[in-house]
């Protein structure tokens, strides 16, 4: 497979049925997860998130079944894959226009999937990192959820694109540090971690999830959710980034200062497949 393969509802398909409320108005949820040979990891993980977010949505109850069903077809056609790169779209489905959900949705599942060339258990090159000049905006109720409306992610990414770095380091709007554009950050601190604490905006990250409850506990590690400065950033002993593809990421340059040891990162790193595919 060289080119993403895509399910519509469970079958192989081409195109989207239009209208549809997650592309007219980013109406719905969506998982990225990371397939070893066809299994997806921290899958529970996944689940619990969508499951919050379908809440929040106020989903029909059934959708979290379907989109288990279309994920468990989707996997068995991709167990030939060492790794792969698997979306889990929903949707709520076709409805009239505007603004207001149907009161009777029937939400789609859209899947995509691609391989992965590179062995994901390889740690990457530390990262080139900036400051991001746009901030995340604050919603509350939105907060932690990976929702379909991910436009400021697009112009952070193009931001750091468009500047050679691989990440940005975005702020909320009091100036907090909040996350980077694809990924949860976390500072060392001697033997303690600090993750930006998500009130106001961000995504609540599976790996994000793992690291303070599995790994941080595996290494004698102090983890706490906390409001970050810039300055904090700046005078930390490591800095690191979490994603479902990437897992943990180095951060060797951010902005004018350069970090060149890793042992807590790599300690981390480490533990993270140990344990993720036990």
């Amino acid at each position: 497979m060289t080119t993403p393969r895509i399910w519509l509802d469970g079958v192989a398909a081409t195109a989207l049925p239009l209208p549809d409320r997650g592309l007219d108005f980013g109406d719905g949820l969506f998982e990225t997860l990371l397939l070893k040979q066809g299994e997806p990891l921290l899958v529970d993980y996944h689940w619990q998130r969508l499951e919050a977010g379908l809440l929040t949505l106020q989903f029909p109850d059934n959708t979290l079944k379907h989109a288990r069903q279309c994920l468990s077809l989707a996997c068995d056609a991709l167990h030939e894959l060492p790794w792969a790169a698997l979306r889990l779209t929903i949707t709520r489905g076709t409805a009239p226009r505007g603004y207001a959900p149907p009161a009777q949705a029937a939400p789609r599942v859209v899947i995509s999937a691609a391989p992965l060339q590179q062995d994901r258990r390889e740690p990457g090159s530390p990262a080139k990192v900036g400051w991001a000049d746009i901030r995340w905006s604050a919603q509350p109720l939105l907060a932690g959820l990976k929702h379909a409306n991910r436009l400021e992610q697009v112009l952070a990414a193009g931001e750091a694109q468009r500047r050679g770095l691989d990440e940005v380091v975005v702020l909320d709007q009091k100036g907090d540090v909040s996350s980077v554009s694809a990924g949860n950050l976390f500072i060392v601190e001697g033997d303690r971690l600090r993750t930006p604490a998500l009130e106001t905006c961000g995504v609540a990250g599976t790996r994000r999830r793992f690291v303070m409850e599995r790994l941080a506990p595996a290494l004698a590690l102090h983890c706490e959710e906390t409001h970050l400065s810039p300055a904090d950033l700046e005078r930390a002993d490591e800095i690191f980034y979490c994603n479902s593809l990437r897992g943990l990421q180095s951060v060797g340059e951010l902005g004018g200062r350069a970090f060149t040891h890793f042992p807590v990162c790599e300690a981390l790193h480490q533990r993270y497949w140990e344990l993720i595919t036990c």
